[in-house]
């Protein structure tokens, strides 16, 4: 789904616990016990992720619907 408000992001953001800003980007940290073997793995409170970036772009951000709750249009 294609965010293009900043404050409508925001709220996004908030309201879940596995995304997080990265600047203007989003970014989406899932727990993994083998992150440590993936590229896109990193190391935060002495636990192992597996992230994935959502970069702002002339449009806005393309985040999975699984992220947008019903106040998000």
């Amino acid at each position: 789904m294609n965010i293009n408000s900043l404050e409508q992001m925001e709220t996004i953001v908030e309201n879940n616990k596995s995304l997080f800003w990265d600047g203007w980007n989003v970014k989406e940290i899932t727990p993994s016990p083998t992150g440590w073997t993936k590229p896109n793995g990193m190391f935060r409170n002495n636990e192992w992720f597996i992230q994935k970036h959502y970069n702002l772009r002339y449009d806005g951000w393309d985040i999975p619907n699984k992220f947008v709750g019903n106040d998000a249009k």
